[in-house]
């Protein structure tokens, strides 16, 4: 296994954690944990090198106001002596924290549920710039530092969802973070924090902990034959995976990733290429194919909206733009059921289209909305 250190911690981590989110499940009931397997799982990714376990207070559970599984599992696998052997990692819900005791309470309890006396990463969880705004004026970074000082956790960070400014103004406004930690892979180099975050974090000294690396698993068994097709053809044999793996380990910025694993099948394999995860070590030919396999997956859009929003406001409160990106994430993944979810989030839907045509003078690339409004109609219904 292969190490890097975490920023300016000095804490040496393994280049790939095990990420307690996506644990295999009892007959696909999210909040039963398959305990067997899972433990399973854990164990070899340990005895091979990994050193590194993230979880979170939501996890493997049944709404977002409720603890999920995911804590108390780790706290039990990593019971009689496997604790010792890893660094932990869990994160503040700062979306149920209302007053500044919350912090306290949240902390305590997880504490608890992964029995342990101490966490060695604290993460504000799922920031963006109005949660850290509420954060700050909860007084987050005198409740962190408390913790630091009393020996409850070693180090904090936070995880983000939002906006690429305002990752930046959250690694400004805190000296003391040890890493943040983003979305990023060779699709969502420009997505929330984006690479312009990562290199913003890594610049300042702090580490970088990517998640969604193969992006859900879209970029592993979920990808689409015409990606599939263009590392297929290659001599590496890697796997999908391992070449989405392999992007984010050979940007020298990262610190780690965390992989959502949910077979022993998973762990052995990116076991396995995190031996090789070393940064820069892709061939300029190597880099190439990732734009191939980007092109092969962007021909597959219905539309090719730029989102400038150009089309809004919608007389008729049609939200356009993300009409249009359901339509095509759904054609490009092959997985308009998986889509439908998010679009009935959408408040303004395409069939609620009058079809009046004023977005057609408008829209610079020419699209032909209304058009695409009763497609989305026909895809999703209302």
């Amino acid at each position: 296994m292969l190490y890097r250190k975490l920023g300016n911690t000095g804490v040496d981590v393994s280049v790939l954690g095990f990420g307690c989110m996506r644990l295999p499940v009892i007959d696909g009931h999210d909040d039963q944990i398959d305990y067997g397997l899972a433990t399973e799982m854990l164990h070899y990714a340990i005895d091979h090198g990994v050193n590194y376990v993230d979880t979170a207070w939501f996890y493997h559970g049944s709404g977002m106001g409720y603890g999920g599984q995911s804590e108390p599992f780790v706290g039990t696998a990593l019971s009689g002596g496997w604790r010792e052997r890893v660094n932990l990692a869990t994160k503040l819900p700062q979306q149920l924290c209302k007053e500044p005791d919350d912090m306290e309470r949240y902390l305590t309890q997880q504490l608890e549920r992964l029995q342990t006396d101490h966490i060695d990463f604290y993460l504000v969880h799922g920031l963006n710039g109005p949660a850290w705004d509420k954060m700050k004026g909860l007084g987050v970074i005198d409740f962190l530092e408390s913790a630091v000082a009393d020996g409850r956790i070693r180090f904090p960070a936070f995880s983000f969802h939002g906006m690429a400014p305002d990752f930046v103004r959250i690694c400004d406004e805190y000296d003391g973070w040890a890493f943040g930690q983003l979305q990023y892979n060779y699709m969502d180099t420009e997505f929330q924090a984006g690479y312009a975050g990562l290199r913003h974090a890594a610049d300042k000294g702090m580490g970088v902990v990517v998640m969604e690396p193969i992006k859900g698993g879209k970029l592993g068994d979920g990808m689409p034959e015409p990606m599939r097709a263009v590392f297929d053809e290659r001599p590496e044999g890697w796997s999908p995976a391992e070449w989405a793996l392999r992007y984010v380990w050979n940007e020298p910025g990262v610190s780690l990733l965390l992989s959502g694993m949910t077979t022993m099948e998973h762990v052995v394999d990116n076991v396995a290429a995190a031996e090789k995860g070393l940064p820069d070590s892709l061939s300029a030919d190597q880099l190439a194919v990732y734009e191939r396999a980007a092109e092969a997956l962007r021909s597959r859009l219905v539309a090719d909206c730029t989102r400038c929003r150009y089309c809004m406001p919608c007389p008729s409160g049609v939200d356009i733009p993300d009409v249009i990106a359901a339509l095509n994430n759904g054609a490009m993944w092959d997985t308009t059921n998986a889509w439908l979810a998010g679009y009935s989030g959408i408040s303004g839907k395409g069939s609620d289209c009058t079809e009046c045509g004023q977005c057609l003078d408008l829209c610079p690339q020419g699209l032909p909305i209304p058009d695409l409004m009763q497609q989305a109609a026909e895809t999703f219904g209302s």
